[in-house]
């Protein structure tokens, strides 16, 4: 990973302010890349680049430029298939300058355009400026791993690999997006092409932008595709399985690719501890692996988390959490994740990639993407029940209304009921914002591609949402980009590669809820590679302590947070209703069951802090 920056005025001119701009926005992304740094400053094209180095650690510098300096690119990421696509082009007169994976990206524009793009198998986000064209091409990978943001200034085009780059840059404004806002409270958290900033976007998943001196376009060029019932063709279950654990395999092999040592996250829980079999079955061997624990044994996973140690052979690193972890770190999780965030847990995943660089890697395996691809989350066995029940709904006409706009289907249920909710909200927000809460409300502003649900297994449409609205912009990204390149740390996901992918939406929902067992085909995979307790326990989410827990222990940096007229003048909630849930929050032993209640104060808590870290003006 790497951090990326550029300043496009199509047939304008970069000038001696640009190239002092283009400068601070690269370093304030040395997080990223403190390995190296470059510019590169064209008539009317500034780059910014600052480099981890993983691959081609001795001559993998961009930008990088084509034979004749016609095409420029800075790529952030990975290309996992990269060898045999550096192949096939020196086969046919190619001439490499670096070692790096990304430079592929460079040639195979030169030959296809922008249809190269669907033969990359990877992690990236990428600028292509074509100087002959007077375009700049900014693209983000089919899962939305790597993060890629851009808008606009006059006649001044900007892109960034987040957005307190792009901040830097004279006149951009910090006015915060209220739909955005609305999103975070309602959803896992805000949908690209959103951001909490009202004018700065986010390149959604598996799309690709053409800017040019008249206007912008928006390209899909892959979506996550689940057949319609009538169009499932079932084999028998030994295929899938098998086919299944060789491109997982071969996922796991190709992100071990790295000039430098890499290591694995271990929660526990049946995904990591599986890829981190996997990754230790072949050559080069793990160096270690990581994890977190609590003194709230609660929270802790120590046992599991020490039993694969023991079945890996490998050295363990671990952290013991606490309550004043939040508070050490959560300004400055605030900072990296740029965005409000529901629960503390980004403060463990920064202590974690902390862990891993104070260890001295810089590759980690993670194991995101299979409680969506496998129906790992309870709410899938509960769509089934659901489904198995009496189509009479007991839901309201407003709750109705609000499920067809939002999916297509009254019949769909995601994390709660909207309608109700939604008096919560109306009771959170300030009266300025419930004066637009119909314009700001979230139902009203498109979320997912309501095609690719229609005539979907349950489990699929559940699928299909989740891999939208809570990996692209969350698990992977405030929880899982931001928080590693925090400490210089690049992520790995075996699960959410685009050939295993491709082949999952078509193992038939049976083989992943069966018989109300979640997971089924996976576990079944992991017998004889797994201990029997880490495959048969219960799901067990990662948290980490919430709002009630702060206020309870006289956290003062909260309470001034919180506090009436920190509030009132804020102009985004409403001080009274805040006033009330911390009366409530704070009562000694009062605990919200999470997740079946929701933590109504750490959106707020952390909102207050982002407003302060960004200098983001009141209401």
């Amino acid at each position: 990973m790497c951090g990326i920056c550029g300043i496009f005025k199509p047939n304008g001119q970069v000038n001696a302010v640009d190239r002092e701009v283009i400068i601070k926005m690269r370093d304030i992304l040395k997080h990223r890349g403190p390995d190296d740094k470059n510019i590169l400053v064209l008539p009317e094209m500034a780059m910014g680049f600052c480099r981890l180095k993983i691959i081609g650690l001795e001559n993998g510098k961009q930008p990088i430029g084509n034979e004749n300096e016609t095409i420029w690119l800075v790529c952030n990421g990975e290309i996992f298939n990269y060898r045999k696509l550096k192949d096939d082009l020196c086969s046919r007169g190619h001439i490499f300058q670096t070692d790096s994976d990304v430079e592929v990206i460079l040639h195979l524009y030169e030959e296809k355009g922008m249809e190269f793009i669907n033969d990359l198998n990877g992690q990236f986000s990428f600028a292509i400026y074509d100087s002959l064209q007077h375009r700049l091409i900014l693209a983000r990978d089919h899962f939305g791993i790597t993060p890629m943001y851009y808008c606009k200034n006059k006649n001044t085009y900007l892109f960034a690999s987040e957005i307190k780059s792009l901040l830097l840059y004279p006149g951009i404004s910090r006015e915060v997006d209220l739909t955005a806002l609305d999103q975070l409270l309602s959803l896992p958290g805000i949908v690209s092409p959103r951001t909490i900033f009202k004018n700065i976007a986010s390149v959604e998943p598996g799309h690709f932008i053409v800017i040019d001196e008249n206007h912008i376009s928006n390209k899909q060029y892959w979506d996550i595709y689940y057949p319609e019932k009538d169009e499932a063709i079932y084999r028998d279950e030994a295929y899938y399985m098998e086919r299944m654990g060789e491109l997982l395999e071969q996922s796991v092999k190709l992100r071990k690719e790295a000039d430098v040592p890499i290591g694995a996250y271990v929660s526990g829980g049946l995904d990591s501890c599986l890829v981190a079999k996997l990754a230790n079955q072949t050559e080069p061997a793990l160096n270690r692996i990581f994890s977190i624990r609590f003194e709230d044994l609660f929270f802790s996973e120590e046992i599991y988390q020490q039993m694969m140690a023991k079945d890996l052979k490998v050295a363990e690193a671990s952290y013991m959490f606490s309550l004043k972890d939040v508070s050490t770190y959560f300004e400055k999780a605030i900072w990296h994740c740029e965005t409000p965030i529901k629960e503390s847990y980004n403060t463990t995943s920064m202590v974690l990639s902390k862990l891993v660089h104070d260890n001295g890697i810089k590759v980690v395996l993670s194991g995101e993407g299979a409680d969506e691809l496998f129906a790992g989350y309870p709410s899938y066995k509960f769509d089934v029940f659901r489904s198995m029940r009496s189509n009479v709904s007991s839901n309201t006409d407003v709750e109705i209304d609000i499920r067809k706009e939002l999916w297509g289907t009254e019949h769909f249920f995601y994390e709660k009921n909207y309608s109700e909710f939604e008096k919560t909200k109306r009771l959170m927000y300030s009266n300025s914002i419930n004066e637009n809460f119909d314009e700001i409300n979230f139902i009203h502003h498109k979320l997912v591609n309501q095609d690719r649900l229609r005539g979907r297994h349950p489990l699929h449409i559940r699928s299909y949402i989740d891999l939208k609205v809570r990996i692209a912009d969350h698990l992977v990204s405030d929880h899982g980009d931001r928080m590693m390149m925090a400490n210089s740390v690049e992520g790995r996901y075996p699960f959410l590669d685009k050939e295993l992918v491709e082949f999952v939406t078509n193992i038939p929902p049976e083989l992943k809820l069966n018989q109300f067992q979640e997971k089924y085909l996976l576990k079944k995979f992991s017998k004889g590679r797994l201990p029997t307790e880490i495959i048969n326990r219960e799901k067990f989410g990662f948290s980490a302590p919430g709002s009630p827990q702060l206020l309870q222990n006289s956290q003062t940096w909260v309470r001034d947070i919180l506090s009436y007229d920190t509030i009132k003048k804020g102009g985004y909630f409403n001080p009274d209703y805040v006033e009330s849930l911390k009366t409530e929050y704070e009562k000694k032993g009062f605990v919200l069951n999470i997740p079946y209640e929701e933590d109504i104060l750490m959106p707020i808590i952390s909102f207050g802090i982002l407003k302060e870290v960004f200098n983001i003006p009141n209401l």
